[in-house]
């Protein structure tokens, strides 16, 4: 068993920066990417950025050069740094881990809300 849990959400003004944390235990295998995912209210769950065991990063073209994803391997916890944030960027932030083997586990979700 698997558990990922988030923190870090909260009400913030636009143009404002937030921290988010995902701290993954239990019966963990090889991790290989850790990673953060959203989804407003009526819109379909999308990727904001994932980052490898190697170091590797990707994000959304929308989040580019705003946010910065890290990770501490040591503690099994994957970071995401949001800076200018904009209303448009009010979600649900689930936090994402994939094994190798193959296996993929989400975290419950923290709200972001990103209003004057």
């Amino acid at each position: 068993q698997v558990q990922l849990v988030e923190s870090g959400g909260g009400l913030v003004q636009p143009g404002g920066s937030l921290r988010l944390s995902c701290a993954a235990s239990g019966s963990i295998s090889s991790i290989y990417a850790m990673g953060w995912y959203r989804q407003a209210p009526g819109k379909q769950r999308e990727l904001v950025a994932t980052i490898t065991d190697g170091g590797v990063t990707n994000y959304a073209d929308s989040v580019k050069g705003r946010f910065t994803i890290s990770r501490d391997n040591a503690k099994n916890t994957v970071y995401l740094q949001m800076n200018s944030l904009k209303p448009e960027d009010t979600a649900v932030y689930y936090c994402d881990l994939k094994t190798n083997p193959y296996r993929r586990y989400w975290g419950q979700g923290t709200q972001v809300t990103v209003s004057s």
